[in-house]
């Protein structure tokens, strides 16, 4: 079915298109050139994130050295704008920079503009770039509706014009969003992108190119520069201006499979003996420093993992499955107290979902809970995700989940719904006691969504640990399917104000609607 939904910033999107349609940078593999005539530009548009009732923040990229302005309006015409002071652009920070806009009003279009100013001449600025964001409504009966999605320029499969770029996100942007919850992998700091892959019928696969992306990333410039990659893509530029951000990471932010504590190098692209640790404080860095995210702030040690709190209808619990977890391994062990989320994680999580007064309350996670991702290492059978392919009861990451999700039924915690991506395909599974080896939790729902560009794979197999029934599925049978052949995916979430219902629909990349399911508020399990 075609896409075709009134949108209520409709009447935006020319002046948005014009605004994020700047010229394509040319240096990406460089930092900014130094001109000693012109104005400061931001040819890498603009983007807001973890907006809230009443905040948000908003990115930019300079080509130089500049202060930021933000200035804020109820209206495309700025009058009456509010103007907020940035910080000082420069090379310790890639040249960007967040701004934070408080005391917003409450379920409003906000309509903002970014200026750049040359630092010795403040009268000097650049091209305005115009965004917009609409905040949270403390009203419950406004509703809320977000896309979600994941896995960005993987396989190698980058930038293609003559298929439209990422025009994923052109289609999400027509669902007209409240925000997007990005699950992770948003950069392949781990492979490279080259100017044409073959294709099965015989043409070719034609990217963009570009120096960052000629080899993996080990240094701070290489992660900016993946980074600097995606937002040579239009599509996406266009729907950062319109649609704000809630961004999570996973392993391809660093490397493929990564865990705290890994070394490799031996028979790889890396240097012999590279601390994947110390790769992950400058793949960090690099993140903090191209999105808006309200735990990090521009800085390098902050945290990922959060709570987003949007109205009286949702709250988003964004979780790090990453940063704590232990090492992969058959993940066979009777115990295991850091898992995959770690202690103090684990009991964040289960005091903010305790705490959480929301109707619904959506937990963001990064892997798939019963879908078995394999990570074989010189032939043993190691895993990756928290399944491993054993029905039985729950042993290795499992008795973290297990912890967690009886610590919401015996709180009698209602409206939990599970959103991941990680496994490029689309899917649902429905969770249930009676057909489980473990069976102290309330039934609840997983859906998985994603590439948003990247290869597809075929569907994981299930662990029957907590026993997931996959309601739906849509996934190719060959492996590393090209965005060109479709198989491309986003999820949207639709919270209806007057009933409380929610709906998840799953849909392909161009937003034909793919499976649809409305959940009941109020209840621990359903």
């Amino acid at each position: 079915m075609s896409l075709s939904l009134p949108g209520r910033r409709s009447v935006l999107r020319g002046s948005l298109a014009a605004s994020a349609a700047l010229a394509l940078p040319t240096a990406l593999g460089s930092a900014p050139a130094f001109a000693l005539s012109g104005r400061p530009r931001a040819d890498w548009g603009v983007q807001a994130g973890d907006v809230t009732a009443g905040s948000g923040l908003v990115w930019v990229r300079s080509d130089r050295p500049a202060r930021m302005i933000v200035e804020t309006s109820a209206t495309e015409s700025f009058r009456d704008a509010r103007r907020w002071r940035g910080p000082l652009l420069g090379a310790g920070s890639d040249f960007t920079g967040t701004t934070r806009l408080h005391g917003l009003p409450s379920g409003e279009q906000i309509h903002y503009r970014v200026l750049l100013a040359d630092p010795d001449d403040p009268r000097r600025t650049g091209e305005p770039v115009t965004g917009t964001f609409r905040t949270a409504s403390t009203r419950r009966r406004q509703g809320v509706r977000f896309v979600w999605s994941g896995d960005l320029a993987g396989q190698g499969w980058g930038i293609n014009e003559s298929i439209g770029g990422y025009r994923i996100f052109d289609a999400m942007a027509k669902v007209d969003p409240d925000f997007f919850l990005c699950s992770g992998d948003n950069i392949y700091a781990d492979g490279v992108i080259p100017a044409t892959q073959a294709l099965p019928d015989g043409s070719l696969y034609r990217n963009v190119t570009a120096e960052a992306k000629s080899h993996v990333a080990v240094t701070l410039d290489d992660f900016r520069g993946n980074f600097r990659y995606n937002l040579l893509d239009q599509a996406l530029r266009r729907f950062n201006a319109q649609v704000p951000n809630i961004i999570q990471w996973d392993d391809h932010e660093v490397r493929n499979n990564w865990y705290p504590g890994e070394v490799i190098g031996t028979g790889t692209p890396y240097p012999a003996g590279t601390r994947l640790d110390d790769m992950a404080v400058r793949s960090r860095q690099a993140f903090s420093e191209y999105f808006p995210i309200s735990t990090i702030s521009g800085r390098p040690d902050g945290r990922i993992y959060r709570v987003h709190h949007h109205g009286p209808l949702l709250d988003v619990f964004v979780l790090d499955m990453r940063t704590y977890r232990n090492a992969n391994s058959p993940d066979d062990q009777t115990t295991d107290p850091q898992g995959i989320l770690g202690a103090e994680q684990l009991e964040w999580l289960k005091r903010e979902l305790s705490r959480s007064r929301a109707v619904w309350k959506v937990i963001a996670a990064d892997m798939p809970l019963g879908l078995v991702v394999p990570d074989p290492v010189e032939g043993k059978a190691n895993f990756e995700a928290v399944a491993q392919g054993d029905p039985g009861a729950p042993l290795g990451r499992e008795l973290q989940i297990a912890e967690l999700l009886r610590h919401i039924k015996h709180r009698k915690i209602t409206g939990t719904v599970w959103l991941t991506a990680d496994v490029h395909h689309t899917s649902a599974q429905h969770y249930d006691p009676s057909r489980a080896a473990f069976k102290d939790f309330a039934p609840f729902w997983e859906f998985v969504s994603g590439p948003l560009n990247a290869g597809a794979f075929p569907a994981s197999a299930l662990d029957g640990t907590f026993g997931p029934d996959r309601v739906f599925v849509k996934a190719p049978t060959a492996s590393n399917v090209s965005p060109a052949e479709g198989y491309q995916f986003f999820g949207e979430v639709d919270i209806d104000g007057d009933s409380g219902e929610l709906t998840v629909r799953l849909r392909e990349y161009d937003g034909t609607v793919l499976f649809t399911r409305t959940l009941q508020p109020g209840r621990v399990g359903q």
